[in-house]
């Protein structure tokens, strides 16, 4: 399945590392995103580490990202993912420059046209309006945009900085009307997603406001509640 055909507003909750989203705990928080897209009929996406992948894939049937994918071709690249091994676990597609594994401009630009030639879609994580629209040249289906002191604070983009996101907006539809804007860094409950809509996104991207939450499912509920 291919993100890009997944209708919006869309979650895509990235797994990071944390032990509360890593092997079996990983497959339970998957199962519980699959839940909780079908009780709110809202598009719920997994970005969790590559050892999980493949079990993920096998036990539900929501799409996977890559937390991170290197622009590499086959053949002498250790600790490396390669992109044609992470499609073959059961990936829809990857997240690209993350704040915690940033890429060079080409690199990223390597990694989406190798995406978009595989039929796999490209969430390219940005940290100011001006990266955001060098990224939407290369034609990903997403931006998100995430400050990166504000990712782990608590304190949402959409709020502490709305001119981030409303112009990040404007400006990569400026460039490119069929790459949609996500919303990131301190995303955690309802109010904070309805700010991040109202201001123009099409989702967001989030972590441990859900995963290290003493209720992910209600959580979860509680973030697409005023959509």
């Amino acid at each position: 399945m291919s993100i890009s055909k997944i209708k919006t507003p869309i979650v895509i909750l990235n797994f990071k590392t944390y032990l509360e989203s890593s092997g079996e705990d990983a497959l339970e928080l998957a199962k519980l995103l699959e839940s909780v897209s079908i009780e709110s009929g809202i598009s719920m996406v997994a970005a969790s580490q590559a050892t999980d992948i493949y079990r993920i894939n096998q036990e539900t049937d929501i799409p996977i990202l890559a937390q991170h994918i290197d622009p590499i071709a086959p053949g002498e690249h250790t600790g490396s993912n390669l992109m044609e091994v992470m499609i073959e676990s059961g990936i829809s597609g990857t997240l690209l420059n993350h704040s915690e594994q940033r890429m060079k401009l080409a690199d990223i630009q390597n990694v989406v046209e190798s995406a978009k030639r595989r039929n796999i879609t490209s969430v390219v994580c940005t940290n100011n309006i001006e990266t955001s629209v060098a990224s939407a040249t290369f034609n990903p289906e997403f931006v998100a945009v995430e400050p990166p002191e504000l990712i782990g604070s608590g304190i949402p983009v959409s709020q502490a900085e709305p001119e981030v996101v409303k112009g990040t907006v404007n400006r990569v539809k400026d460039i490119n009307k069929k790459t949609e804007v996500l919303c990131g860094a301190g995303i955690s409950n309802g109010d904070d997603m309805a700010v991040a809509m109202d201001l123009g996104a099409s989702g967001v991207l989030l972590a441990s406001g859900i995963i290290l939450a003493d209720n992910p499912k209600e959580a979860l509920l509680d973030l697409v509640s005023k959509i």
